[in-house]
């Protein structure tokens, strides 16, 4: 055997392993989904061309992770495999000679053609059409059980049928689906992190699998997931017979499945041709999906197959192109939010990603900065996955002359040159001055936002604009407006200030729930404003209410109750919240009722 096909197998072995564990145990990966890939096809290559080379510790023969100690484990009732890959037409091509060779040699095979969702798989069964258990995939025979937690999933039927009158629920289903975020919930996730002085999720499959792997099903609660379902794992009963039906089948039950995503083809070349149609639509998505998968439609002929390491011979994915491309940082730029947190993002020279021209990327925070060692001058991978932000994976330090400058963490605000301050316990860097004027800015533009208070003509200029002025320092001003002042700015003529004091005044009918989160309290989003409406009645009884009582509301746990009672006490806010109940912003909770019933049935630990 060559040494040097040794040296390579052994060393594409170890980083694999070392990326696997960072990935699902860790959470925290350090390469792309494409080099990891990449790594992952090399060793697979090297192995079906030199057998002798294949050890039982090859990451090509794992089915997956190994699952966390903190969380109860579950044995599931057939094994969660995983895929082969194809990154081509030929390689599609390939995978059909491959089992072909297993197949009567005139026997026909029709096929459906899926999304590959990239969020969190997970396994879910059904006992008499009762959901009485949820886990991870975990290693692929053992996972993680995360029952709670699934039951915050709205989209997640606790009972099948949804609908009366659909087909008759099993006595035991157990399917196999996908938990993830839509790409416009992962932003404002992300942005409310950043906000509240956290790290944002690198991207929203990480984001899904830190939420459903919470110890506090609260905390799944408040991050609005959705799940996909597309496979029958095991059951009993009369069960359909081809995986098209299946997905038919599941519709049927009430569970959520991407049938208007998915195709029937009774011809290979026309599923090839299928899968290059997604190469654009997949960025009208809103969620992210890194390929598509090919499986052989007859059920039967899909499990003679078998399997082959930890790959089901019947299916194969076909993954798109990594979204990536290097370019030069130019230099930084800083933003502050409205908590103060002063947050990076990455100066470019132009590059097209994804169709996209790129000059600006997100950085983080100054600590993963530091953690990769970027540099002004560096050569750097810029990702963009859907309609996500496009972000910097990291440097090419390879390229390096000797020119590029470290990045140092700011000592100064940039906006009112305050000093800086960090909580021990953070990563967040904040502005020291409650009064920034860039931090009011960003107060204010989430006040009014369609989120929130969704006041129409209030954008991000024109907030700026009435802050210049004098005439807002703080929300409550907004109701304060009158024509006469803005009929003195730029660009205000009689129609546009009647249009914007109508949606002012429009406003004061917002809900309990709107008000709450428009407030912008620390770990309190939409989600949360509405457990909120369920037990206090009015603006003035959250105010009042203590840490103790809030911590009663299912879901809530010490430090969201924490961050409430501390908002209210806090002397500027209170005066806010004053001014506010004057002009009139005081709703009543008209939707106790509704937010009751969404907690009923819901386990919380």
């Amino acid at each position: 055997m060559n040494d040097s096909l040794s040296r390579r197998a052994a060393e594409l072995r170890e980083k694999l392993n070392y990326h696997s564990y960072r990935y699902h145990v860790l959470d925290s990966p350090v390469v792309t989904d494409g080099e990891y890939d990449a790594l992952f096809h090399e060793l697979r290559t090297l192995e079906e061309a030199h057998p002798d080379l294949l050890t039982p510790d090859s990451p090509t023969q794992r089915v997956g992770s190994t699952p966390r100690s903190n969380l109860p484990k579950v044995e599931h009732a057939a094994p969660v495999l995983s895929l082969t890959n194809a990154f081509s037409d030929d390689d599609v091509r390939a995978w059909r000679e491959r089992i072909g060779k297993l197949l009567p040699a005139d026997m026909m095979l029709d096929y459906v053609v899926e999304p590959k969702l990239d969020g969190l798989s997970v396994v879910l069964t059904y006992e008499d059409g009762i959901f009485v258990q949820g886990a991870t995939r975990g290693d692929g025979l053992i996972g993680e059980e995360i029952t709670p937690n699934l039951r915050t999933l709205l989209s997640l039927p606790l009972r099948i049928p949804a609908d009366p009158d659909g087909p008759h629920a099993p006595p035991t289903l157990v399917v196999r689906g996908e938990a993830f975020f839509s790409l416009r919930i992962f932003e404002e996730l992300n942005q409310r992190r950043v906000e509240e002085g956290e790290t944002p999720f690198v991207n929203p499959r990480n984001a899904a699998s830190g939420a459903l792997r919470q110890l506090d099903p609260g905390i799944t609660a408040q991050r609005p997931l959705q799940i996909a379902l597309y496979q029958i794992l095991a059951g009993e009963g009369d069960l359909p017979s081809t995986q098209w039906d299946v997905l038919h089948y599941l519709a049927s039950l009430g569970f959520p499945v991407m049938l208007e995503y998915s195709a029937y083809f009774d011809d290979l070349e026309e599923a090839i041709a299928h899968l290059h149609t997604w190469e654009d639509r997949r960025r009208t998505l809103d969620f992210e999906i890194d390929g598509l998968v090919i499986k052989v439609n007859d059920l039967q002929t899909f499990d003679d197959l078998g399997v082959v390491g930890k790959d089901p011979r019947g299916a194969t994915a076909f993954k798109f192109p990594a979204e990536e491309r290097t370019t030069k940082l130019l230099g930084i730029g800083i933003n502050v939010g409205r908590t103060g947190v002063l947050a990076p993002y990455a100066m470019l020279e132009p590059v097209e990603v994804s169709g996209v021209t790129v000059k600006q990327a997100t950085l983080h925070n100054f600590d993963d900065i530091q953690a990769k060692d970027i540099r002004i001058g560096d050569t750097v991978i810029v990702k963009r996955s859907g309609e996500v932000i496009p972000y910097v994976v990291g440097p090419v330090a390879d390229l390096r002359d000797g020119s590029e400058r470290k990045i140092e963490a700011p000592t100064k605000c940039p906006f009112c040159k305050h000093a800086t301050i960090r909580n021990e316990e953070e990563v967040a860097i904040y502005c020291s001055n409650p009064q920034c004027p860039e931090r009011l800015a960003r107060t204010i533009e989430y006040f009014v936002s369609r989120g929130a208070m969704d006041i129409d003509g209030l954008g991000d200029r024109i907030v700026r604009q009435l802050i210049d002025a004098g005439l807002i320092q703080d929300v409550a001003d907004i109701y304060t407006l009158q024509a006469d002042d803005l009929l003195t700015l730029e660009g205000f003529a009689e129609k546009k200030v009647e249009n914007l004091l109508a949606a002012i005044d429009t406003s004061r009918g917002r809900s309990l729930e709107r008000v709450i989160t428009a407030l912008g309290i620390k770990g309190v989003g939409s989600t949360v404003a509405e457990l909120l409406t369920a037990e206090f009645a009015s603006l003035q009884e959250l105010a009042q209410a203590s840490e103790e009582a809030i911590q009663q509301i299912a879901g809530l746990g010490p430090h969201t109750a924490e961050s409430i009672v501390a908002a209210f006490a806090d002397q500027q806010n209170r005066v806010v919240v004053e001014k506010l109940r004057a002009a009139g912003i005081d709703p009543k909770a008209e939707r106790r009722t509704k937010a009751s019933e969404r907690l009923a049935g819901m386990t919380f630990v």
